[in-house]
């Protein structure tokens, strides 16, 4: 009998690391937690392995085609294919973090510039290459959650009414929206973003282009006949993580539940599919999503 598997990236610590740890007590089939650094996710398994919990290891840089491949080669050599991605890792800058919650003056100022290049690679280009990669692999009623973020709906609420019509429409395709946020990640180099329609929340931007992602994903693997696979994002909501400084008010426990809901929804049913999802229930904020 197949050994169902599912994978979540950046696990080593945070909301990733929690994902993990309630999969492992509810998912039936192995669960295998992915960091950048091989120490630091050694730890992490060993951290879990004190709870009685079991799950399996292996290194993956989402910024590295070449790890992605790897994984890849290793899920279809050892199960044959995939069931569970939770699309985990990302990056957000102290710098917006302090400014969007008027904090006052991080510890390292960035220039947005920078912050935009990085935030924008990471966020959305360096996950989109993991779907690319791993999504051949998935099996009939696999589950995809992309981890995204309620700073998408800010960003989109501060861009231009052009490019809310052109980021919702539901003609959108990949090509086009890579197209777009390449423009925002050039337009930020120049700093002429916000003359261009773009907001000034790198970390938004990238969230909001998650959210479009996954619902072209979604349309692009029904096009395609995919047997009941269902990619959804979702917001974990404001936890206290390292990535925030712990400035959130949720728990990690509590933080996990939408993502873990999303990644287990049962077999054979219609929705949610290409959704935007808050406190396990589509959210209506960011319509087309």
């Amino acid at each position: 009998m197949t050994t169902k598997i599912a994978v979540v990236t950046g696990a080593n610590k945070g909301i990733g690391f929690q994902i993990v740890r309630d999969l492992c007590k509810q998912f039936e089939g192995d669960v295998l937690l992915t960091s950048r650094d091989n120490s630091r996710g050694h730890t992490a398994v060993q951290a879990l392995e004190k709870e009685g919990l079991h799950p399996k290891y292996h290194q993956l840089d989402i910024n590295d085609h070449s790890s992605i491949v790897r994984l890849r080669d290793f899920l279809q050599s050892t199960y044959g294919g995939l069931d569970v991605l939770v699309n985990n890792a990302g990056i957000l800058y102290e710098t917006e973090l302090f400014s969007q919650l008027c904090l006052g003056k991080p510890r390292e100022d960035v220039p947005f510039c920078e912050i935009a290049k990085n935030t924008c690679q990471v966020n959305f280009f360096a996950n989109l290459d993991v779907c690319e990669v791993l999504f051949p692999i998935l099996r009939p009623h696999s589950r995809v959650c992309n981890i995204s973020s309620g700073a998408g709906k800010k960003a989109l609420n501060e861009t231009s009414q052009t490019w809310r019509e052109t980021l919702l429409s539901p003609k959108i395709d990949m090509e086009e929206l890579k197209n777009i946020m390449e423009t925002f990640v050039k337009s930020a180099q120049e700093n002429s973003h916000l003359e261009k329609g773009f907001c000034g929340f790198a970390y938004g931007m990238s969230k909001l282009a998650m959210n479009v992602m996954t619902a072209i994903q979604q349309r692009e693997v029904d096009k395609k006949g995919g047997e009941d696979i269902l990619i959804n994002a979702c917001s974990p909501g404001f936890v206290a993580t390292d990535m925030n400084c712990h400035k959130g008010t949720l728990t990690l426990e509590e933080g996990s539940e939408t993502p873990v809901y999303v990644a287990l929804l049962p077999p054979n049913i219609s929705e949610p599919r290409g959704k935007f999802i808050r406190n396990k229930e589509v959210s209506k904020e960011i319509q087309g999503c």
